[in-house]
Parts: C-alpha cells; sequence; structure tokens
C-alpha cells in the first residue's frame, strides 16, 4: 500500500497540498533524531545511542523490548564536534506498522521461490497472500518514541538504569501464504526484508527466509485468477453447453459462473481437494457491458470443479428449469442506456475547502482534531487503524485502541433449497476484502478535499498489482455537534459536527461493501459498513412461490439471508505499550423493585458486572436493557475518581436464524454470540481460524481460544464484536439495492473530565447567511416572544 498525491473535490485533480508521500514521510524519518534531541533536552552522540545497542538476531526478535529501553532524561552532552553539529541517529524509512510496498513484496516473492527445493516445487507455488509481519508492541512503541511520528519517548515504561536507545529498529518482515497447485499443500513463510533489500530497484536482491511450515488439511483462500480459470472451463464442458442449449442459450459470451467455495457439508467438501460449486448466470444481450447477468440465474445444473487441476468432476442437469424472462427493470445504468429517463431536477451540491483540509498526513500517520493514528492495509482485511490516541490537554498522548480492523464476515442464506442452502460465504477468509478493493478512480462517493492511498499485492502467480486510489481519507460535515439556547436572554450557543472518515470499499461477486472509520470531535470512533450491489437470486417455475424469498419479477426471486460482520478490537485504553490494565464491565439498565425506595414506581439504575473471564464474557445485546459495555484502565481515573473508559454501543444486531446443528455453524460458532472477549495473544486474528475455505473442524478458532478461560480483571483486552443484519428482499432493492447501513460505536465513558468538544470554535454562519441574502435573526428571543 502506497500513498499517492491529494485530490480535490469534484474533478479529483492532483493537488500537492499536503505533505503524505514517501519522500515526506522519509524526511520526517530523518528528522526523528532532532525531536528526540528536544524530548531529552540533550543531543545524541554516536556512542550514546550504539554503545549498547542490540543486534537483533532471529532469536532475539520476539523478545520484549522494554528492557531494553530506558529513560532518556539522563543522556549526556557529547563533546563538541565541529560547529556544533552532532551526529544523528541513523535515518528509518518506513514505519514497523506501514504496509509491505510493491519492491517489499517482490524481494519477499523472489526469495520464497528461490527457496524452493525443485524445480517441480517452484513451479507450482501459487502466491496467496504477502502480507507485513507486525512486530512486537514494544517495537511499534520504540519506533513512535523515537524514530517516526509521534516521536514520543514518553510512550515506553520508565526502568532503571541508564539509556539504550538502539540507533536502528528491527528489520521488517513479510509473511507469505503459499499453495503449491502440483501438490495441493499450503504453507506459510516468515522473511525477514532488510532496509538494503527493500529500498533495491524492481527488488531483485532476496530477503532472508527465517521459516517456513506447511501447513496439513487446510485450503487456503480462492483467488480471481482461479475464478476466471473455473468460468472457461465450466464453459468449454460439453455436457454444460449441452444443457444450456436445452435453455435456448447457444453464446457462452451470455454466461456467468461464479465459482463459489464448497464450505464444508460432509467429508466429500473435505481440504484433500480445493473444490469449487459455481453459480450460473446468463445475460440478455452480450453487447452491452452493464448487462446485469444477474437478473437470469439458471437453476437444476449441478457441477462440481477441481479446482487444484481445473477440470469439471462432477456435472449433472438435475431439472430442467426455464430461465427468467428477460426483466426490463433489470438494469441500473443511466437512464438512456437502460431505456429509461433519469431525474433532471436535482442541482449540484459542491463541497469546498478553500483552505485544505484540517487532517495532516506524514507517509500513513494521521492527525486530525487531537486524534492521531496509522493506516494499514492488508489482502484479507482490507482496511486496518493502528495506534489510535487522542491528544488530551496536560495529559498528553492518551491510547484507545492498538489495532482496529474488521477480520471476517459471513452470509447465511435461509433456503433450504438448491443450490441456495450451500450459500454461506466467508468472504473475508474465503476470498479476502482487501483483494477485492475497487480503485476509486472508478467511482469515488467521497465528497470535498480527499487524500488517497494505494494499496500493493502479489498476484496469483507472484506479481506485483497495484489498486490505486484504495482508501479514502476526507473529512464530513455532521450536523449539530451541540447547541444551547438561553430562552431568557435569546443567546445562543451551537457548534457544527465534523468528522474524519477513513474508508475503502469491495466487491465479491453480486455484494458490495463498503467499510468506514469515523473519527468525531467529541471523542467517538464510528464503525460502519455500508450494503449495496445486486441480490443474489434464484429461478421459480412457472406460477411457483416460496415462502424463503421474496418475488422480485417474473419468475425471479430473491432468497432471505444474513450478513454478519465481526470487528476486531484490539484496545489499549490509557494503556502505554506493555501495560496490561484494561478490563470490561458489562451495564443493564433495570427497574427498581416497587418498595421504599421507589414509591413513585419510576425509578431504574444502571448496574454493572466486572467480566472476570473468557467463558462469562460470551455475551448478547439486550436492547431492552440498553446493555453496552466498558473498557476501563485500571490504574488511571477521571476528576472524580472513576475509572477511565470507551464504551462499546452496539447498533442494530441480529444472531443467526438456523438451528444450532446448521452446518456453516460448525466453521461460524462465533456468530453464536455478539460479544467476545479474549485476552490478547499475537496469533489468534482471525475468529474462524486463518483457513475457513472447507475446513473440516469444529468450532476452530473464538470458540475454541476462549475455553482456556484466560482472566480478564486486568489484562491486555481484544473485543470480537459480532454485528449482523437480516435481509428479507424488497421490490425497492432491484435492480441495485440502496445503501443499507449497520455498525456501531466506540465512546468515551469518564475518559475525560468533561466534553472534549466544548472547545470546538463557532462556524461563520453570519458569513453565510449575507451571502445568499436571508436578513439576519433578532439577537434577544426573549423580545422577540414578547
Amino acid at each position: 500500500m502506497a500513498t499517492t498525491q491529494e485530490k480535490a473535490t469534484l474533478c479529483c485533480t492532483s493537488n500537492g497540498a499536503i505533505g503524505g508521500n514517501n519522500a515526506q514521510s522519509r524526511e520526517g524519518a530523518r528528522s526523528s533524531s532532532v525531536v528526540v534531541e528536544k524530548a531529552a533536552s540533550a543531543p545524541l552522540t554516536r556512542e550514546a545511542v550504539s554503545a549498547e545497542v542490540p543486534e537483533w538476531t532471529d532469536e532475539k526478535q520476539n523478545l520484549a523490548l522494554t528492557g531494553l529501553i530506558h529513560p532518556v532524561d539522563a543522556l549526556h552532552e557529547p563533546p563538541a564536534k565541529g560547529a556544533g553539529i552532532h551526529v544523528m541517529m541513523r535515518a528509518q524509512t518506513r514505519h514497523p506498522l506501514d504496509p509491505l510496498s510493491a519492491a517489499e513484496i517482490a524481494v519477499a516473492v523472489a526469495t520464497v521461490r528461490a527457496a524452493g527445493k525443485t524445480p517441480e516445487v517452484r513451479d507450482g507455488m501459487r502466491f496467496i497472500e504477502v502480507v507485513l509481519w507486525e512486530p512486537d508492541k514494544s517495537v511499534v512503541a520504540l519506533a513512535d518514541a523515537y524514530f517516526f511520528p509521534p516521536f514520543q519517548p514518553s510512550l515506553l515504561p520508565k526502568t532503571k538504569g541508564g539509556p539504550v536507545i538502539p540507533s536502528k529498529l528491527p528489520p521488517r518482515r513479510a509473511r507469505l501464504v503459499v499453495y503449491n497447485k502440483k501438490s495441493n499443500e499450503t504453507s506459510i513463510w516468515i522473511v525477514e526484508l532488510t532496509e538494503v533489500h527493500a529500498a533495491t530497484r524492481g527488488g531483485h536482491h532476496r530477503g532472508k527466509a527465517v521459516s517456513s511450515e506447511v501447513v496439513p488439511d487446510v485450503q487456503p483462500p480462492m483467488d480471481a485468477v482461479e475464478y476466471a480459470e473455473c468460468e472457461a472451463v465450466v464453459k468449454d464442458y460439453p455436457p454444460f453447453r449441452e444443457a444450456m442449449k436445452k435453455r435456448g442459450i447457444e453464446d457462452m459470451d451470455l454466461v456467468m459462473v461464479d465459482a463459489w467455495c464448497v464450505g464444508y457439508h460432509s467429508d466429500a467438501d473435505a481440504p484433500s481437494r480445493r473444490l469449487a460449486k459455481p453459480l450460473i448466470f446468463c445475460r440478455t444481450e452480450s453487447d452491452c457491458p452493464m448487462e446485469n447477468g444477474y437478473a437470469r440465474p439458471v437453476e437444476g445444473i449441478h457441477i462440481l470443479v477441481d479446482m487444484q487441476n481445473m477440470v469439471v468432476i462432477e456435472f449433472e442437469d438435475r431439472k430442467l428449469v426455464p430461465l427468467p424472462p428477460a426483466d426490463p427493470l433489470r438494469n441500473y445504468t443511466p437512464g438512456e442506456t437502460r431505456g429509461g429517463i433519469d431525474r433532471s431536477d436535482i442541482k449540484p451540491l459542491h463541497i469546498l475547502q478553500p483552505e485544505g483540509p484540517s487532517f495532516r498526513v506524514n507517509g500513513y500517520f494521521v492527525e486530525w482534531q487531537k486524534w492521531n493514528f496509522r493506516i494499514g492495509f492488508t489482502p484479507r482485511e482490507g482496511l486496518v487503524i493502528y495506534s489510535v490516541a487522542y491528544i488530551d490537554g496536560s495529559r498528553g498522548r492518551r491510547p484507545v485502541a492498538h489495532r482496529l480492523s474488521f477480520v471476517e464476515m459471513v452470509v447465511p442464506y435461509g433456503d433450504p433449497n438448491e443450490p441456495h442452502y450451500r450459500k454461506n460465504a466467508f468472504d473475508a477468509g474465503e476470498d479476502g476484502l482487501g483483494k477485492n478493493a475497487h480503485s476509486l478512480k472508478r467511482g469515488c462517493d467521497c465528497l470535498g478535499y480527499i487524500k488517497y492511498f494505494d494499496a500493493h499485492f502479489t498476484n496469483f502467480t507472484g506479481g506485483v498489482e497495484t489498486i490505486e486510489n484504495c482508501v479514502c481519507l476526507h473529512e464530513e460535515d455532521h450536523g449539530i455537534l451541540w447547541k444551547h439556547q438561553d430562552w431568557r436572554t435569546g443567546l445562543a450557543e451551537v457548534r457544527r459536527s465534523r468528522r474524519l472518515t477513513v474508508s475503502f470499499i469491495c466487491t465479491v461477486a453480486n455484494y458490495e461493501y463498503g467499510f468506514f472509520w469515523h473519527f468525531y470531535q467529541d471523542g467517538k470512533i464510528e464503525a460502519e459498513v455500508k450494503l449495496t450491489g445486486i441480490l443474489s437470486l434464484g429461478a421459480l417455475q412457472p406460477g411457483e412461490s416460496r415462502k424463503y424469498g421474496t418475488t422480485i419479477a417474473p419468475g425471479l426471486y430473491a432468497p432471505v439471508h444474513q450478513h454478519f460482520f465481526v470487528a476486531r478490537l484490539d484496545m489499549a485504553v490509557d494503556c502505554k505499550p506493555g501495560e496490561a490494565l484494561n478490563q470490561v464491565v458489562e451495564v443493564n439498565v433495570k427497574v427498581e423493585e416497587p418498595g421504599k425506595n421507589n414509591i413513585h414506581n419510576n425509578a431504574f439504575y444502571a448496574e454493572e458486572e466486572l467480566l472476570r473471564s473468557e467463558l462469562q464474557a460470551m455475551r448478547d445485546c439486550n436492547p431492552l436493557t440498553a446493555r453496552h459495555w466498558i473498557v476501563r484502565n485500571t490504574r488511571s481515573v477521571n476528576r472524580t475518581g472513576q475509572l477511565t473508559g470507551y464504551k462499546l454501543l452496539p447498533g442494530s444486531n441480529c444472531l443467526p436464524l438456523a438451528g444450532s446443528e446448521a452446518k456453516f455453524l460448525r466453521r461460524a460458532a462465533f456468530l453464536k454470540h455478539n460479544l467476545w472477549v479474549t485476552a490478547y495473544k499475537r496469533d489468534e486474528k482471525y475468529p474462524g481460524g486463518e483457513f475457513p475455505n472447507q475446513n473440516p473442524r469444529i468450532d476452530e478458532g473464538l470458540a475454541t481460544w476462549v475455553k482456556q478461560n484466560r482472566p480478564l480483571e486486568e489484562n491486555d483486552i481484544v473485543l470480537w464484536y459480532v454485528f449482523g443484519v437480516t435481509h428479507i428482499p424488497r421490490l425497492e432493492d432491484w435492480p441495485v439495492m440502496p445503501v443499507d447501513r449497520i455498525g456501531f460505536m466506540l465512546m468515551p465513558h469518564g475518559f475525560f473530565n468533561c466534553s472534549p468538544a466544548v472547545d470546538v470554535p463557532p462556524s461563520s454562519t453570519e458569513t453565510d447567511l449575507k451571502e445568499i441574502g436571508v436578513p439576519k435573526p433578532l439577537q434577544n428571543g426573549l423580545v422577540s416572544k414578547l
């Protein structure tokens, strides 16, 4: 992933007003030693920073750094040298959390290829994922203290002894998931990338393979190349062409083959074979590039494809279901191309920021309205938010979370008929949200001054591909922030709310998902998913109807289904790196029993319960009691003596509408509860395990981890919030669905001593009113009333 030029409103033309490219990131790195000098009140000598520098070896990489980092207030003045020029620390060009560059990906792939034992092994390698191997939290703390913004030595814990500050950070590492197409084996590699290797033009130099491991009995995510090959194989299969001919289709250019993973329903789906069961659709017109082919599903044909050898291994034309007639309302392109008329009464709406945006970007480090954080991106999760903190006056930089992301989503369908009962896609674990992200050059829903970031991935054969303008960063007006008017004097104070939004959008087959993180001036963080795209439909026999869906058009119906998302929230409320001082409290509102304490029968109160262990912390939403959860710091208090905290406020939600023995719940046991809480462990990242595709193991992931029942009373806490929506399709969802929104909020709860938004300045409303010719209102509301 790489930063790109910022874009301006309307035509998104290039504008370089904000420092956000790699050159500026390197410049920020070069100045790191100066910041260290200021923080320490004394300049550094080469001896001061390198006399006891530890050598980073494979064995020492995972050791905690806290024992090596000491307070910097004891640094000595260096001997005078020349004209007072001090020797500075070596510049660091890439932060430990920066996404892998294109050169680093190329180096990692070349290293793994070169490590293949035989030509056959090397030729069979297919690269599913090449991603940053994220370092220990203590390495991130060291980088943020001395090498990169925010340049805060106070992030590190105080230790005894003199200062020992490494002259450089440990080498960055890449983690690769490699599928061997010839042996049907999946392996995981760790490759070390040195500064020289990563910066080499074209990435021709090799890194160092640190480890490799074959993972038995798994299938990694599918790749777009495999999907394209599967479509070609199916369309070229003679029995399939004959079956389509029976349905009146001889032009294979009209046919769409969507290769769905088989999931796991029986031993026939075991991961000893790499399998797909495609869904078939048929366009009405072949010469229209935006023809909605999902409007004509082809049913009754059973196909099983061996994706390793790319051959059809099972085929049966089980039932001749006529193709639905061409629906005149099937397309969603502009009026003249779909045979309709577009409305003509919309006037232009321009979002202008004549002085530029309020945010600042340095590489992947973002600062805005007292917030600061880092942006990351992975092929599986898509957007990742790191090191979220708030600058709170005299209390300085206060951490809120170490890492925020969407780690999985599941879409189970509620129709028990073929082929719909098999539709329970794990869109992150089986496909990859990041790998399916859009280039927003092709259509961006953001307005105003926009900063874009590119994303780099490996393709199936190991080449490097770039999604330009993949992540969008911009500000939005958000209505009223707060307001009050004194009715006696007529005097009023009002402030408008502004939020900073970081987002990306992906397409998984027929559906689009937009993932958004919103940061607010009052300390809130909102996670939002926007759902749109095209319904996954089924065909009906003439005169047939089904209770498991909605009839959309003649011969066409949309099955009921649900969408579930899992947010992994690695919290760090008021915690410095190395501290494990968080706990989780559940809050429920209770009605007071009638009696002497409730003589008017109106009393209610909030009751708190500490979640002491992982098994106790498997919880569900309950709107009847206004249930929510608070992550508190056990050692930090506000001015009233209460523990500081952030609360997780649920939005609308649901649980799976399926029996306990439903096959998809074998792989998705994490859907059984809305909230899970675990003690942090580095390799516990995906709630259904790393490889949910064709996974035969029951309850892998979260449901197994919590059986350890680790204590949570004072720990490094990770929240897993599961939220979903039940979609009963409407006619208004056709031909393309208006956006549906779902999400949750992280809100300060005793984190601040008062509203952090009270210092937001007034907007220039008087100027705005004069410009549009509206008379100035009376200042005294009481006189107006009289």
